[in-house]
């Protein structure tokens, strides 16, 4: 496993839950929202057991719509707890990239003087 996708594992789930905080949106779309947001090494078939965890864990919960071609498309939307998730994630997230920012710029700190 790349070092790549070992961190997109811890955060996957935070992006998803964003992504279908702003619209509701089915698996096939959510994978093209996220490449659209730069993480297009992550595959449709990486996002359903993912999806269907939220939704085992009742962050997100799915309605079956019909699609104007071929069969039904489940939409995901965030519940409560999803929206809490989101909420927890962001702090944590924005907490762990603010200290990953410090760690990493040691060496620029130095050069700056």
């Amino acid at each position: 496993m790349s070092s790549k996708s070992q961190l997109l594992k811890g955060v996957l789930e935070g992006c998803i839950l964003a992504v279908i905080a702003s619209e509701e949106v089915y698996g096939y779309e959510l994978s093209v929202k996220l490449a659209k947001y730069g993480l297009s090494f992550v595959s449709e078939g990486s996002i359903y057991p993912v999806l269907l965890r939220m939704e085992k864990d009742k962050l997100i919960a799915g309605t079956l719509r019909d699609s104007p071609s071929g069969p039904k498309r489940k939409y995901y939307h965030l519940t409560e707890q999803g929206y809490k998730a989101l909420g927890a994630f962001k702090e944590i997230w924005l907490d762990m990239k603010n200290s990953v920012d410090r760690i990493l710029n040691l060496g620029s700190e130095k050069n700056d003087s």
